[in-house]
């Protein structure tokens, strides 16, 4: 049996389940455990994962605080989400749905909140923030689809949607839709496309600091104009 998430309800196109039962369960922990191997070249061992890792630890702390929070035990959920927080330095609000493969390297400072929702295969790096900007009890805070990571310190808040395959430039405050296979970078967040970026067996782009230079191709196309200005400005004074 699957338990449908809040983004299938309202249609918001994101394409993962949270499964439910043992084989579910431990398929979801194994491949939590995989995407630190998958995604950290200084991952050596299983042990040396599952007892150092603390954005593992983390995440599945998250997995066992949601299931309490789906069951109405709201307080015994906060209470050991909060406990989680002081020992990792990551805050996930139970509330918050999470997809398998996840995975946050370093960790610290990264805070998810309430009405968060988070697809397969998403990697955040440390002092990110999927923030919400209503009071209301809404859904107030971002969507992230499958594939997607975030680069170190990038806040992306309100109930927006970043779309699979994308990538979130450190640093930048994204505060808009983000359309699928995209680039993210500056404040507020300007989103580039990306091309010929593969829908399936697509693996996370990590190269979050390889980003456009928008200062450079602002002054590019300065230049491009004053040479267009330039010869516009000949041809006149030559008639």
């Amino acid at each position: 049996m699957k338990t449908q998430s809040r983004s299938e309800e309202a249609g918001s196109g994101l394409s993962f389940t949270l499964p439910e039962g043992n084989t579910g369960m431990f398929e979801t922990l194994r491949r939590d455990v995989e995407a630190v191997f998958n995604r950290d070249p200084a991952a050596r061992s299983v042990p040396e994962v599952v007892l150092s890792y603390p954005g593992l630890h983390a995440i599945w702390s998250h997995r066992l605080t949601h299931w309490l929070w789906a069951r109405d035990a709201k307080f015994l959920a906060r209470c050991l989400s909060q406990l989680t927080r002081w020992l990792t330095g990551i805050e996930i609000h139970p509330g918050a749905v999470i997809g398998p493969g996840f995975f946050i390297d370093h960790g610290m400072g990264v805070v998810i909140g309430e009405t968060a929702e988070v697809g397969e295969n998403v990697t955040l790096y440390h002092g990110v923030t999927l923030g919400g900007t209503s009071g209301e009890k809404v859904k107030r805070h971002p969507t992230i689809e499958d594939g997607v990571v975030v680069g170190a310190g990038a806040k992306v808040l309100g109930p927006i949607v970043v779309g699979r395959n994308s990538r979130i430039g450190a640093n930048a405050v994204v505060i808009k839709e983000v359309p699928p296979n995209s680039v993210v970078v500056g404040i507020p967040g300007k989103v580039i496309k990306r091309e010929g970026v593969p829908q399936e067996g697509y693996t996370p782009d990590l190269e979050h600091g390889q980003l456009p230079d928008l200062l450079e191709a602002l002054i590019a196309r300065v230049e491009e104009l004053e040479k267009q200005f330039a010869n516009q400005k000949g041809k006149s004074e030559g008639d």
